[in-house]
C-alpha cells in the first residue's frame, strides 16, 4: 500500500471512529439486519463532481457486499438533479455510511469546483494553478485529489517529499546561499532525491540563488504582476517559477500574463464551500 493509499485508508478508519462510535444505535434500533436496499447520490448544485472513487472506497470499507453503479465520473460537470451514482446493500450499512462518505464526496467537489473556476481564468496560458499546505488537517490527501481532478497541479503534498526554503528557513539558516548549501548537502548526505526550492522576496535574491544553482523551482513571494513580469525575464527559463502570495481570482490572470509557470493558491482547499448533494433512498 503506498503512502497515498495509506493516508486515505487511515482517514477513513479516523471518519468511521468519531461518527459510529459502538454503533449507529437509530439504526440498529429501527433496521432489520436482513434489511434490502438502495440509494442514490444526487447533487444538488451545479459544479465538478470528486469523489466518487473515494466513496467507493467508503462504502465497501464499511461493507464489501455493498454494490455500486457509477453513471458520472470524478471531473465531470454536474447539475442539480444529476445522479452520480446508486448503491445497493443492506439498510443498515448504506445508513451507517451516509454521513461519513457525503463529508467526503461534498469537501472535495467543492475543492474541485473551485479549482476549475481558478484554471479557466488562465485559459490559453501555460501557467497551472497549484494547491498548498493550507488544508483540513486529516483531509489534505483528499483536498489535494480535489485539486487534481478539478483541473488543477498538486504542489508537495507535504514536508517529506519536497525542499522549499521559505523566508524564515533563509532567515534563521543567515541567508539565501547558506540555506541552499545545507538543504543541497542535506540530500546528498541522506541519499534523498528531492525537489529544491527557495522563496525570494526580491529581484537581488533571485540573483544570489541563480549565482549559487542547484535549485528547480523558485517562489516569487508577494510580488506584483510588473515586477513578476521582470522577474520571468531574469530567470529566463533556468528554473521553473512561482508566484505566491495575495493573488485573487481578480488578479490571477495578470499573474499568468507574466509567464509565470505556476501559480499557488491557498482558497483552493482552505476556504471551499461544500457542494451540495444528498444520499437518498429509490
Amino acid at each position: 500500500m503506498d503512502t497515498k493509499e495509506q493516508l486515505i485508508d487511515k482517514l477513513l478508519e479516523l471518519a468511521f471512529a468519531e461518527d459510529i462510535g459502538d454503533g449507529d444505535h437509530t439504526t440498529l434500533s429501527t433496521i432489520p439486519a436482513d434489511a434490502m436496499g438502495r440509494s442514490r447520490l444526487i447533487v444538488k448544485e451545479k459544479g465538478i463532481l470528486a469523489g466518487v472513487e473515494i466513496a467507493e472506497k467508503v462504502l465497501h470499507k464499511l461493507d464489501p457486499s455493498i454494490k455500486m453503479d457509477v453513471m458520472i465520473q470524478d471531473g465531470a460537470e454536474v447539475n442539480p438533479g444529476d445522479i452520480a451514482f446508486t448503491a445497493e446493500g443492506p439498510v443498515r450499512s448504506l445508513l451507517i455510511a451516509e454521513r461519513t462518505m457525503l463529508n467526503i464526496m461534498q469537501r472535495m467537489s467543492g475543492v474541485a469546483t473551485m479549482t476549475r473556476r481558478y484554471q479557466d481564468e488562465l485559459a490559453g496560458l501555460k501557467t497551472r494553478v497549484l494547491d498548498t499546505r493550507k488544508t483540513t488537517p486529516g483531509m489534505r490527501i483528499l483536498e489535494k485529489e480535489g485539486v487534481r481532478i478539478g483541473g488543477g497541479t498538486n504542489h508537495r503534498i507535504g514536508l517529506f517529499d519536497m525542499i522549499l526554503i521559505k523566508d524564515n528557513h533563509i532567515d534563521f539558516a543567515g541567508g539565501i546561499e547558506k540555506a541552499i548549501e545545507r538543504a543541497r548537502q542535506y540530500c546528498k548526505d541522506n541519499g534523498k532525491d528531492l525537489k529544491i526550492e527557495v522563496e525570494v522576496r526580491s529581484l537581488d535574491d533571485i540573483r544570489r540563488v541563480m549565482a549559487i544553482g542547484g535549485v528547480d523551482r523558485i517562489m516569487f513571494d508577494n510580488f506584483t504582476p510588473e515586477l513578476t513580469r521582470e522577474a520571468v525575464a531574469l530567470v529566463g527559463g533556468t528554473m521553473e517559477t512561482e508566484s505566491s502570495g495575495g493573488i485573487t481570482i481578480e488578479n490571477l490572470r495578470k499573474y499568468g500574463e507574466t509567464g509565470v509557470d505556476f501559480i499557488s493558491v491557498g482558497a483552493l482547499t482552505h476556504s471551499v464551500k461544500g457542494l451540495d448533494m444528498s444520499f437518498k433512498a429509490f
